[in-house]
């Protein structure tokens, strides 16, 4: 009766959650064990347009060069894909200050071909799927107003910077307004664009992944707003974020020639980074003490966004399951050890480090 009672005492104890380690790691279980795998590199970046004005895009160049000789077959950026800018639109009870700020609104384009996002992504897609390898260039114009209908302005762009100059006229969907969009888009400082887009052109590729999500953002109420922002400054306003803060100053002196960007990319990109994010951002926000613990909150909107822009990431993987993939994630310097450490948890990824393409 007395090891009866222990057993039933074992067996309605909580679980100790800080003692207590899962058995299985889906890491130790790489695959295929044949053939090609799936390799991606991650290039964290800071954001072009923070940059301040003495940084020249014409600066890129080395990096692009270097990026361009690992050869990637597909290319992911830090922006919401069409198909979830439509879904949150749907939703503006939830997300309509979070649309405005992270979505382009397509309507121009949907006027121009007649087609509203699902239409045109079924299009688009209908269009890669049957592209023959030397597209005319009414193909290109045509699947460049698919992509902006669609709301993909970056992959829109790939096919406008493939068109020969001469080329880069309206016609077949692209009406004088999506043609200025389009001009816009080439100067635009943004990653997406000026890394990633030209890279997908100068390699050949027909689109870019569009990754990030926001599905997990929510609108603060307005009561709560002051305070959770006071109580998210203050947890940033530490002794980490300050050493932070003045490397980044150093990697980003000199910004008008092809050495000194490379020399910021490879501190945005050397090891220990995620430590150096997590003790000035996340990590700081988890152990703030405001009573509704706005920094909690804080940290799992950004654990879900990462966890869900590793999944679309997994996802564009599978496009090419037979010969494996080598992709590129262009990302915010903050997400790229997330990502990593997410993607390393997959059976076929391997994780490449960026650091050799930027020596």
């Amino acid at each position: 009766m007395k090891r009866i009672l222990s057993t039933l005492l074992l067996l309605a104890a909580p679980a100790t959650a800080q003692s207590y380690r899962p058995d299985f790691d889906p890491s130790a279980h790489k695959g295929p064990r044949n053939g090609p795998v799936n390799e991606v590199a991650v290039l964290g970046s800071t954001h072009l347009s923070q940059l301040p004005d003495r940084f020249r895009p014409e600066a890129l160049g080395p990096l692009l060069d270097r990026l361009a000789a690992w050869k990637p077959q597909a290319i992911a950026i830090e922006a919401l894909s069409g198909a979830q800018c439509d879904q949150l639109r749907r939703y503006p009870y939830r997300y309509a200050d979070i649309v405005p700020v992270y979505c382009w609104d397509p309507a121009p384009a949907t006027a121009a071909t007649g087609l509203d996002v699902p239409a045109a992504t079924a299009a688009y897609e209908a269009m890669l799927a049957t592209l023959p390898a030397q597209p005319a260039p009414a193909d290109r114009r045509k699947l460049a107003a698919l992509f902006l209908a669609g709301g993909e302005q970056a992959s829109a762009l790939v096919q406008w910077l493939r068109l020969p100059a001469v080329e880069r006229k309206a016609g077949e969907g692209l009406d004088k307004t999506l043609v200025a969009r389009l001009t816009t888009l080439e100067t635009k400082r943004d990653e997406s664009l000026m890394i990633a887009a030209r890279l997908a052109a100068r390699l050949g590729l027909q689109r870019v992944y569009a990754m990030d999500d926001h599905s997990a953002d929510r609108s603060v109420p307005k009561a709560d707003e002051a305070a959770y922002g006071k109580a998210i400054q203050t947890a940033w306003d530490n002794p980490a974020t300050k050493r932070r803060m003045a490397a980044i100053d150093v990697m980003q002196r000199d910004l008008a020639t092809g050495a000194g960007v490379l020399t910021m990319y490879r501190g945005f990109n050397a090891p220990g980074q995620g430590q150096v994010a997590f003790d000035s951002d996340f990590g700081a926000a988890l152990e703030e003490p405001s009573s509704p613990r706005f920094g909690r909150q804080y940290v799992a909107y950004w654990e879900v966004r990462n966890l869900r822009m590793a999944a679309n990431i997994r996802d564009m993987l599978a496009e090419m399951p037979g010969p494996g993939m080598r992709a590129l994630v262009v990302v915010g310097a903050s997400h790229k050890p997330y990502l990593e450490a997410y993607l390393n948890q997959m059976h076929d990824v391997r994780i490449v480090d960026i650091r050799p393409m930027l020596r």
